[in-house]
């Protein structure tokens, strides 16, 4: 079925090179500021908001001034293009033997982005983007000035990745801002941002971050290769982008990483990976993305090295708890009554007293209910949905215990779990889906289930790529050098090289140092 699936997205793919279907073509623009003025009503036909201003002074050149009304600031409009064009063509007569468009362009439009529009499809996206468009009668060609008013929310801690010590800046939608954060942070010339365009509709705006000098030439050709090649119409989200761009598309686990902290960010750009930024949203993908980065935050960093390794530690075991908790339950009730302790037995024979259904029923319908009630409080505004995904957890488990439906051990295993399964944010919809693999493979073989469960899991870790960096380094392949901020971390005076997995061009972190450092620098 997914080779059909790829061979027709191959076959439209080729059609749309061949052919240039959904690609709109406005051809030149016309000398004539009547023919321009029909092939703009032309092209934005029932488009209410696009405004046409025409400007002219007696018999004198006509001059356009193109712009979406609430997309651009009107009073920057003013005073950088109506205002100094008014002026300049009340005293044309004395400049008629020079070219408009040149007065207009270095001495009369007073606006610091002014671009030039070889052709009406140019000038089209610069107004579709905020921008104003300025057409002047007998020139085939236009400027665009940047006029477009500030919009979106200002920056802001985000709700996802909170920080105790960090910063609490975070990305936002507007793809500018979000630039400027990261030079805030890394103020070097070798960083560079590549801009292109994804969705041949909605002409996206895509930005390619990393440091030249450290980032991996491969990975960021492999980078712009995978981009370069998505076919699509629409690119609203990096989640899309992120769906095209992955390895393994299959796979449950991700392996192209995202964050909206701009301080992490630059953290992952100076350890050698790619970012890809896009317009309209504030989480920003980075590549090469490992699984031991989804036990890492931004606050190991900031504090001590001995509580940031008890963290990481606790951490995983939080994570192994998440998936296996509820299987291991089910496993030593239904198969293995012989290894729980005599008194510990006793309480389980207790706590199933009365309960109609087998146990992995019952985990089963807990677990499900859990996963309705994060669902709903998720997605119910946000004062309510607190509310329900409190008090509900507390009165169905309290009325699951009064009815007989589910016993004692049973809530505090869900609640367990559930607590487990928020630690490691990147690995939520992952263990949710996994929780049930182990869950019915427990129920079938007991142990022996869970451990064949556990090594194909680990198998398929250990044959994924993440733009081909193995998922699983530094552990499978072993790199030495790169255990130092893995499950157990070295402190930060200490970490001289960068990731040697990423294969860096540049690997030592710091020229200076102390002694010891340029020591180790030289071997």
């Amino acid at each position: 079925m997914f080779d059909w699936i790829k061979e027709r997205h191959r076959a439209g793919k080729q059609k749309s090179e061949n052919t240039g279907t959904g690609k709109v073509l406005y051809g030149p623009i016309p000398k004539s500021i009547r023919a321009v003025r029909e092939r703009l009503d032309e092209i934005f036909s029932c488009c209410s908001d696009v405004i046409i201003r025409v400007i002219a002074c007696g018999e004198k050149k006509k001059i356009i001034v193109v712009y979406i009304d609430g997309f651009i600031d009107k009073r920057l409009l003013n005073q950088d293009v109506i205002h100094p064009v008014i002026n300049f063509l009340t005293n044309v007569e004395s400049k008629d033997d020079v070219s408009i468009y040149d007065w207009l362009k270095e001495c009369v439009v007073i606006n610091s982005d002014l671009k030039d529009a070889n052709d009406m499809g140019q000038a089209v996206h610069g107004i579709v983007s905020g921008e104003a468009a300025i057409f002047i009668d007998g020139e085939d060609r236009a400027l665009v000035a940047g006029v477009k008013t500030p919009e979106g929310r200002q920056v802001e801690e985000p709700d996802t990745e909170t920080s105790i010590r960090g910063s609490r800046e975070g990305f936002v939608e507007n793809l500018v801002t979000n630039m400027v954060l990261i030079r805030k942070r890394i103020k070097n010339p070798e960083l560079k941002m590549e801009m292109m365009q994804l969705g041949e509709r909605t002409k996206t705006d895509i930005c390619i971050c990393y440091i030249k000098g450290i980032a991996n030439e491969q990975i960021l050709e492999e980078v712009r290769k995978r981009l370069r090649e998505i076919k699509t119409d629409a690119i609203l989200d990096t989640g899309i982008i992120e769906q095209y761009i992955c390895d393994n598309r299959l796979s449950l686990f991700p392996t192209v990483g995202n964050s909206e902290k701009c301080d992490k960010l630059a953290g992952k750009l100076l350890e050698g990976r790619v970012a890809i930024i896009c317009d309209g949203t504030p989480y920003v993908l980075t590549v090469p993305y490992l699984f031991i980065e989804s036990i890492q935050t931004t606050d190991d960093y900031f504090d001590h090295a001995f509580f940031a390794t008890f963290m990481r530690i606790l951490r995983l075991i939080a994570l192994m708890i998440s998936n296996l908790l509820p299987s291991i339950y089910v496993a030593l009730v239904v198969f293995h009554q012989t290894v729980i302790p005599f008194k510990l037995m006793i309480t389980f024979a207790a706590s199933q007293q009365g309960i109609p259904f087998p146990p992995f029923v019952e985990v089963l319908l807990m677990i499900i209910a859990f996963e309705f009630l994060r669902e709903a409080g998720v997605r119910m505004p946000k004062p309510i949905g607190e509310a329900l995904s409190i008090v509900g957890a507390i009165v169905l488990g309290e009325a699951s215990v009064a009815a007989g439906i589910a016993s004692n051990l049973m809530v505090i295993v869900t609640a367990i779990t559930a607590v487990c399964s928020f630690i490691v944010p990147p690995f939520i919809r992952v263990t949710m889906l996994l929780r049930f693999v182990f869950l019915a493979a427990a129920n079938f073989m007991g142990f022996f289930g869970i451990i064949l469960v556990g090594i194909t899991v680990y198998i398929h870790l250990c044959r994924l790529r993440s733009f081909g960096v193995p998922y699983m380094a530094p552990f499978a392949p072993l790199t030495v050098p790169d255990l130092k901020d893995s499950i157990i971390m070295v402190p930060v005076w200490a970490m001289i090289t960068r990731p040697k997995i990423l294969r860096q061009q540049e690997n030592v972190r710091g020229i200076k140092g102390s002694k010891r450092q340029r020591e180790e620098n030289r071997k």
